[in-house]
């Protein structure tokens, strides 16, 4: 299944780097969600991308909206990583990778697990999808110039 803008969101429950869980529609009642799916935990292309969510973080904050990273790490490895780099959002975890594949995120050269953003609106619907396996810190701006255009009053 290959989600499009304008889809609605699959829910999920998943632990997070402390292993509480954490779902979809729950974050959505309070804030639009910017959810990120990335490779691996301690890899260069990883965390600078992550770093660059971190450095930006309290403008999405401002912009009225979460960010999730998820990859198929144990929430250990998410505390671990988290901890390092002081990331303050929250990491989940998607061992077996079941989101991902009800996400529809593509493996690059059918090895890698793909890097694809999404930006959530708080109705649930994907108004934006930025897919870049190699231009990690693109994720960011991207997702931060959609959230940005959310929150500008309609005429």
């Amino acid at each position: 299944m290959t989600l499009k803008i304008g889809d609605k969101a699959p829910d999920f429950t998943l632990p997070k780097q402390d292993g509480t869980p954490v779902r979809l529609q729950d974050l959505l009642q309070k804030t639009a969600v910017v959810l990120y799916f990335y490779p691996k935990d301690d890899t260069p292309g990883c965390t600078a991308q992550a770093c660059s969510f971190r450095d930006s973080y309290e403008a999405f904050k401002e912009a009225g909206a979460e960010v999730v990273g998820i990859s198929s790490q144990s929430t250990a490895s998410h505390e671990s990583f988290s901890s390092r780099h002081r990331l303050p959002f929250t990491l989940v975890s998607d061992e077996g990778a079941k989101v991902r594949k009800e996400y529809g995120v593509p493996s690059t050269l059918g090895l890698l697990p793909g890097r694809v953003t999404y930006v959530i609106d708080r109705e649930g619907t994907i108004r934006h999808i930025f897919n870049s396996q190699f231009n990690a810190k693109r994720h960011v701006t991207e997702a931060l110039g959609v959230i940005q255009q959310l929150q500008q009053p309609r005429s």
